[in-house]
């Protein structure tokens, strides 16, 4: 009997073109392309420029130049977000279909103040792991016949999860299996502690949230390698992953490069920049010592 050959671990970098890439994106590039290599595995490469009103042409190419500058290589052709809009809006579909999403016409404004009045009496407003304010319930509770009379008045909406009936879904506990720099090992999910998330909005047709476990399925990634603040945003992924009857990767939360201020690094902070340090005169070698590789 012929034995089933071994699929080769997938694992990728996926950066947004929204501004030039720094020591903290060098780290997980290299980390991702390093343990794809250690392992006999693929190391692809995945633009997410879903923001058209951000991502330009101009950071994509600098992506390039920067990773190549590295010494890394990744499979041809890149993946882009932009090229696959559909095949989100199928997933948002479906889970509309299922009665999981409900569309949310509150605007920023407006959830600002509903929150400051629920924070009058002196209790906190519920957040969320980043330190979010959930969203309000308002349009969760809405009937079916006053969501149709907004939507067909064309009110600009988001689309977000039902968080609630999204878990009695699922019907059981989620976990992942972790072996970053945190916590290890199995990892029970939480994605109630993130409210009802955004999976799309109106200038948006997905949300990373949604994006990001569409990509990794179609890629076939295997090991998801990222820094540290996205661990908990992970319960969220599961969720979906179940919802969606996805595979789930493996995952490896790696962690941050901080500046000065104690804070991670920043796109809008040049000096910490790969192409500046390239102007500065380091090396490869160089820019990995300092990160600590």
């Amino acid at each position: 009997m012929n034995a089933i050959p071994r699929q080769k671990p997938i694992f990728r970098f996926a950066p947004s073109p929204n501004g030039p890439l720094h020591l903290g994106h060098a780290l997980s590039a290299i980390l991702n392309h390093d343990m794809a290599d250690e392992a006999g595995g693929r190391f692809l490469l995945r633009i997410e420029d879903i923001d058209q009103a951000r991502c330009t042409p101009e950071f994509e190419a600098g992506i390039f130049a920067d990773l190549a500058w590295l010494g890394l290589s990744w499979e041809k052709p890149v993946r882009r977000q932009s090229d696959h809009f559909p095949a989100y809006q199928d997933a948002l579909r479906s889970l509309i279909e299922r009665g999981l999403v409900y569309p949310a016409f509150l605007t920023r404004g407006e959830v600002k103040t509903r929150v400051a009045a629920g924070e009058i009496d002196g209790n906190p407003w519920p957040r969320d792991p980043d330190g979010t304010p959930l969203y309000p319930p308002d349009d969760r509770l809405r009937n079916d016949e006053e969501r149709k009379r907004l939507l067909g008045a064309g009110l600009k909406h988001a689309w977000r999860l039902d968080m609630e009936k999204a878990i009695l879904a699922i019907g059981r506990p989620l976990h992942w299996q972790e072996s970053g720099d945190g916590e290890r090992g199995d990892i029970p999910a939480n994605p109630a502690a993130w409210g009802d998330v955004v999976l799309s909005r109106s200038d948006a047709p997905s949300s990373y949230h949604l994006s990001v476990v569409v990509d990794d399925a179609a890629q076939g990634v295997t090991h998801v390698v990222r820094g540290l603040d996205l661990f908990h945003a992970t319960s969220v992924h599961r969720l979906l992953q179940a919802l969606l009857g996805l595979p789930q990767p493996l995952y490896h939360h790696h962690r941050l490069i901080v500046g000065e201020d104690g804070k991670k690094l920043s796109k809008s902070e040049r000096d910490t920049g790969i192409a500046e340090c390239r102007r500065q005169g380091w090396s490869p070698a160089e820019l990995r010592r300092r990160i600590g590789l």
